[in-house]
């Protein structure tokens, strides 16, 4: 018989128990993505980024062809990891280099978050890879993009077949947070939401607005 605890299931994200990696957001591969507006990508990425800083998530940045092709990594995500080294890649599957697997096998988690540009290729490679040698993957399907809608569902159905977790990145904020009570984090949580969580994010400023509301804080 199942008994009810109030606890956290074992499959939600905390900011130790999972490794970030994102994954080629640069200008270059952003031209060519055609299932989420630039601006919207760019936005889902910073949100994805100020959430992990925040919650000290252990964070692997990653391009390929950064000098010759794709150029530098977006701003938004450079400025909120400024002093981070961002690992170079020629393999279109990051998981195939050694760089990557050595950084996250020193960071040591089973859970591994995938964000980037292409999901047919750059998130399907080391999603299935990751899969496949045993670790849990969630994919933030809205910090990720393709060259046509067909291809991002594609990738994110063969994925999910596989057994990847997909998620949306303020639902990656959110889980983080998760207790309003959480106060050494719930003033930057509720920054970041009303700089980069859509809709959600004016509601913020309106209830603050209008009536000091407060989430349970």
């Amino acid at each position: 018989m199942a008994i009810a605890k109030a606890q956290p299931g074992k499959t939600l994200l905390n900011g130790s128990n999972h490794t970030l990696i994102m994954i080629d957001h640069q200008s270059q591969m952003a031209f060519a993505t055609k299932s989420i507006d630039p601006v919207l990508l760019r936005n889902n990425a910073a949100l994805v980024a100020k959430a992990a800083k925040e919650f000290k998530v252990s964070t692997i940045l990653t391009t390929v062809a950064e000098k010759s092709f794709s150029g530098p990594i977006f701003d938004e995500i450079k400025s909120v990891f400024p002093n981070e080294t961002i690992i170079d890649r020629t393999t279109m599957n990051t998981w195939e280099d050694g760089r990557i697997a050595e950084r996250v096998n020193a960071i040591g988690k089973e859970k591994i978050v995938l964000a980037g540009l292409w999901t047919s290729v750059c998130i399907v490679g080391p999603a299935l890879s990751a899969l496949d040698q045993g670790f849990e993957v969630y994919v933030i399907a809205d910090a990720s993009g393709d060259v046509s809608d067909e291809a991002h569902q594609r990738a994110m159905e063969r994925m999910i077949q596989a057994g990847a977790r997909p998620m949306t990145s303020l639902q990656y904020l959110l889980e983080l947070q998760r207790d309003w009570a959480r106060g050494e984090t719930y003033n930057e949580t509720v920054a970041t939401a009303i700089t980069n969580g859509g809709g959600y994010g004016l509601g913020l400023i309106y209830a603050k607005a209008m009536f000091n509301a407060s989430e349970g804080h």
